[in-house]
């Protein structure tokens, strides 16, 4: 048994250094990754109909990978991240029975059959994952945001300017995805696009609800200008310090409950080393 779960241990790093090999081959890598994973498994989903079973739950995974990839991402490529998440699962599975095969224990495969559904459950739950930190973060930096264009703005800034500005960070957030689409709106309106039509689409690229609200309020008001559109603002920034305060209390709680699982563990090592010497001497 010992020796199962060692071959079971090394067969799982040397696949996650293999994994990250792969990654860094870059172009041929994610080549034989499509080659031999991905497209195989794509034509059996398709010829299957299992695709079409699951739309309204794959359609849902498209709309997160599209949030998180933006315009360029494609249904094609959301049908490919299912495909490569069920042959990961399969895969994982596939080894496991070999191993039960190899060493002879049973457990292994009812090991390696639970790691086949959790595999491609936890990718599914990791995009989940990523779409709500993503959500998180715009709704931590939107009242910064705020408390900067309103300085501008009653500075003398036309609106324009002040966004244009306001997207210009140089403290390690220029990656940041609020700064990112809002690069994209002055982008659009340097090009030609209607304000309007660009914030807009900034609203939809964001998917968050204090974004929408943020797009409104200027919309409404930016031909104003002036107090009125620095009264708004000023107005609509009082919530978002609330939303950034409930966010936080948020993220600190799932902290917690993070520590919990490996205070366990630790708990039950320690009543291992401590029972142990004890019923030693019992035996003995």
């Amino acid at each position: 048994m010992i020796g199962a779960w060692v071959v079971g241990i090394a067969l799982t790093a040397g696949w996650c250094i293999g994994a990250a090999i792969s990654e860094r081959a870059g172009q041929r890598g994610r080549e034989a990754k499509e080659r031999w994973l991905t497209a195989p498994f794509r034509q059996l989903l398709v010829r299957s109909g299992l695709l079409d079973r699951f739309q309204t739950q794959a359609a849902g995974l498209h709309g997160r990978l599209l949030l998180l990839n933006g315009r360029s991402w494609s249904a094609e490529a959301s049908r490919g991240f299912v495909a490569e998440t069920v042959g990961l699962g399969y895969l994982t599975a596939w080894g496991g029975a070999w191993l039960g095969v190899l060493s002879r224990e049973p457990a292994m495969l009812a090991i390696g059959l639970l790691l086949g559904i959790v595999v491609p459950a936890a990718k599914w739950r990791d995009v989940e994952g990523k779409v709500r930190r993503r959500k998180q973060d715009i709704v931590l930096l939107l009242p910064e945001l705020l408390n900067k264009l309103m300085l501008l703005l009653g500075a003398g800034e036309t609106l324009q300017r002040a966004l244009v500005r306001c997207a210009e960070r140089g403290d390690g957030h220029d990656q940041h995805p609020l700064l990112l689409e809002l690069r994209r709106v002055n982008e659009a309106v340097r090009n030609g696009e209607s304000f309007a039509a660009a914030m807009e689409q900034f609203s939809r690229r964001c998917g968050v609800q204090e974004v929408s609200v943020f797009t409104t309020t200027l919309l409404l008001n930016y031909r104003r200008g002036g107090d009125r559109l620095v009264l708004s603002l000023k107005e609509l920034s009082y919530s978002m310090w609330e939303k950034r305060k409930a966010v936080v209390r948020a993220r600190g709680e799932e902290a917690s409950s993070k520590l919990v699982f490996p205070l366990v563990g630790i708990f039950f090592v320690l009543m291992v080393l401590v029972a142990a010497p004890a019923i030693l001497l019992m035996r003995g």
